[in-house]
């Protein structure tokens, strides 16, 4: 199959298009390298470099001819989200129209999305939280990401076409930045290797479900297979690790003593978030296949390499 992977060029992009050339499909990528970058792109992907804002979207997509596309290019930054909301929902509200059309244009029929499981729920009184639990979203991007599904929900209505949401739960692995708002697994890794302090935000006892990238690579792979699959599916493990276990966690295996040390809470941060994953194994075949402390163990090793190399 022809497939077009916006943001083919970031952490999540990349390992989806690595597996997506593995099952021999052939894919091209369209990114505008703001976030990512060229040398994540694998050598087999055709990368277009191309905003997908711009009007010359179309022309990419006449040169990929796609007869599917999965769109993870996002503004992904929580922070950046509440400071500036316009920015956000240029990229994640009207980024996403703009691509929609462009793939009406061209006649594609099956589009599936990368979203967000805790950002779109909120904090919430079921734990883990499934798909049919409203959607409380408390930050713009959490907002921008839900109204974006929204939109692939009518787009589907309006063309006969196909539309995949999946909620993805806090993804970490090889890849992800380490610097800014980054997952806080890449940050925490980089910082034990650099015998750098860590920070704790408040007591540490939020939880999180942390789901390895691989495996998200997987159940894209797996979306696009089963055309059958629509609306939106949370993609995480239904395990809820605490900030301090995960560092006690990292710090092991990185061989350092040091403990975190622990600066004020966010405010507004979600207290807890796991996602229930049920529907993904019925309807995809899916489950996660990289228990924590090997992906962490993964995850070090690939920012060890990284330190050795420069």
């Amino acid at each position: 199959m022809r497939i077009l992977v916006t943001g083919g060029a970031g952490f999540i992009g990349s390992h989806i298009v690595d597996r997506l050339i593995g099952d021999g499909h052939a894919v091209a990528v369209v990114d505008n390298v703001s976030a990512g970058t060229r040398e994540n792109v694998n050598r087999a992907a055709t990368l277009h470099v191309c905003d997908i804002r711009s009007a010359r979207l179309d022309a990419v997509f006449a040169a990929a001819g796609p007869e599917a596309v999965v769109h993870v290019a996002a503004q992904a930054a929580v922070s950046r989200s509440v400071v500036d909301p316009l920015f956000d929902a240029s990229v994640n509200v009207l980024g996403t129209v703009a691509l929609l059309e462009a793939s009406r244009r061209a006649g594609v029929r099956h589009v599936v999305y990368t979203s967000t499981g805790g950002a779109a729920y909120g904090d919430t009184d079921v734990l883990p939280t499934p798909e049919d639990h409203p959607a409380r979203a408390t930050s713009p991007y959490g907002v921008s990401k839900v109204a974006a599904e929204r939109y692939l929900e009518c787009w589907a209505g309006l063309t006969g076409g196909r539309t995949l949401a999946l909620r993805l739960a806090n993804v970490y692995g090889p890849r992800q930045n380490p610097l800014g708002e980054a997952g806080v697994i890449a940050i925490f890794a980089h910082r034990l290797l650099g015998d750098e302090p860590c920070v704790v935000n408040g007591d540490g006892e939020q939880t999180r479900d942390y789901v390895y990238v691989e495996d998200v690579a997987d159940a894209m792979a797996r979306a696009l297979a089963r055309t059958e699959a629509t609306g939106v599916v949370n993609i995480g493990t239904g395990v809820e690790t605490s900030v301090n276990e995960l560092y006690r966690r990292l710090a092991k295996a990185a061989q350092v003593e040091r403990p975190a040390l622990h600066g004020p809470a966010r405010p507004g941060e979600q207290r807890r978030s796991v996602l229930d994953a049920a529907r993904a194994k019925t309807l995809l075949g899916w489950t996660p296949g990289t228990p924590l402390d090997d992906g962490l163990t993964r995850t070090l090793a690939y920012f060890r390499e990284l330190k050795r190399t420069g």
